[in-house]
């Protein structure tokens, strides 16, 4: 993905389904298979299964003139809560949400440690909204979600939140 400069949208057709990460095999790295894994691939959270896809956009956020827009779209169906949910058992609300990168090279950067994020099953989780009903909602990793300007720690930010979580 790289800087679009052009009126066509460009769709970079990445999917994630939103299943975590792969089974390891078991390696010896003298900390054990726990010790291992999860430094390989950080924390896990308690996310849903959706989906992740982004698109790069032609046209600039307002603080980042110099380049074009990554799109990020996330979606979980309606489902059932697991014993790692508030009720297990119990069916919670889907979401569809969007947030914004600036599509150069820190935010193509940034793009790929949310996706990690994503597959960890960091990004999102399910928790009580209004009138007591479970829908899934944004983890405590801070997103754009609004096409505007970006506060301009904003990256950083974001970068050490991922990192608090082992991903960097």
């Amino acid at each position: 993905m790289g800087t679009i400069h052009h009126k066509e949208k460009w769709d970079c057709n990445q999917y994630l389904n939103g299943k975590g990460p792969p089974a390891r095999e078991e390696t010896s790295y003298g900390g054990g298979m726990a010790e291992a894994i999860k430094k390989e691939v950080g924390i896990v959270g308690d996310q849903p299964d959706g989906e992740m896809k982004w698109t790069s956009l032609p046209r600039s956020l307002p603080s980042h003139l110099h380049c074009g827009t990554i799109e990020i779209e996330y979606s979980f169906k309606n489902g059932i809560q697991t014993e790692k949910h508030p009720k297990p058992g119990k069916p919670f609300t889907g979401l569809r949400a969007t947030a914004y990168l600036p599509d150069d090279l820190e935010g193509n950067e940034l793009l790929t440690l949310l996706k990690r994020a994503f597959d960890q099953r960091l990004t999102f989780t399910v928790a009580s909204g209004s009138g007591g009903l479970e829908a899934v909602t944004w983890s405590d990793i801070p997103h754009c979600t609004g096409f505007n300007n970006l506060d301009p720690h904003y990256q950083k930010m974001v970068k050490q939140v991922l990192k608090s979580k082992g991903i960097d």
